[in-house]
């Protein structure tokens, strides 16, 4: 049996985005960032996690959501009904 444990999201701003689903999802917390990981982020030249392009929430059970910074915007299609 296969079982989701990622899923992944585009989307321009992933620290406000990961706050509002880890709010939204019983049982989800934004991933706690530790001296390394800010360290880390330094060294990229972001000024800390609410820069970070790559923010994970995370749950004891359930899949892992990643949301991750892309430069384009979001293009939403609707098909003709």
């Amino acid at each position: 049996m296969a079982r989701l444990r990622d899923v992944v999201f585009d989307c321009r701003h992933p620290a406000s985005l990961a706050r509002f689903w880890a709010a939204a999802l019983d049982g989800y917390e934004v991933a706690p960032y530790d001296e390394e990981e800010l360290d880390r982020l330094r060294s990229l030249g972001f000024s800390g996690p609410d820069e970070d392009p790559s923010v994970l929430v995370e749950a004891a059970s359930g899949p892992r959501l990643f949301f991750n910074l892309v430069p384009e915007a979001k293009l939403v299609v609707l098909a003709d009904p």
